[in-house]
């Protein structure tokens, strides 16, 4: 699993015309799921992002998670996160999984931070066409790989 995370002061997700889901404080992530991803790797990805100190505490210093600061999160699939790009200009999603592995693995991770988080967490709508809306605070992005951990 592959994610961007973006400490936001506001992000939104806008399908067809209308809001779908919204934040105020808190994180957006975007996920990108491969074929050989697994719950584990959800649970690992869970665990990190909300213990990520990356909110200021009252010194002015990153010290505070999302849990910390009361925040919210908007998790948004984008399979384009696993691009290929190593031969030619045109991106290759031959690495993003298909919907038979991809959704239930979403939909776990969600309910996962959810669970975390001890409230609802927002989301966009897998496979739509979304408009995405953030203002990244900082700015600060932070990207992890499940499969190349730092």
């Amino acid at each position: 699993m592959r994610t961007v995370i973006q400490r936001v002061s506001r992000a939104s997700v806008t399908i067809a015309g209308t809001q779908k889901s919204g934040i105020g404080q808190g994180l957006l992530i975007l996920l990108g799921i491969e074929p050989s991803d697994t719950r584990d790797d959800a649970d690992w990805l869970v665990r990190k992002i909300l213990a990520l100190r990356i909110f200021d505490d009252a010194d002015g210093v990153m010290n505070r998670s999302v849990v910390d600061v009361g925040g919210q999160l908007l998790v948004v699939s984008q399979f384009t996160l696993m691009a290929s790009y190593k031969k030619g200009n045109r991106p290759s999603y031959i690495r993003a999984a298909g919907h038979g592995i991809a959704v239930p693995l979403y939909e776990y991770f969600c309910q996962s931070l959810e669970t975390g988080l001890g409230r609802p967490v927002e989301t966009g709508t897998f496979g739509a066409d979304m408009a995405v809306e953030l203002v990244n605070d900082g700015p600060v992005t932070i990207c992890m790989d499940t499969h190349h951990k730092e």
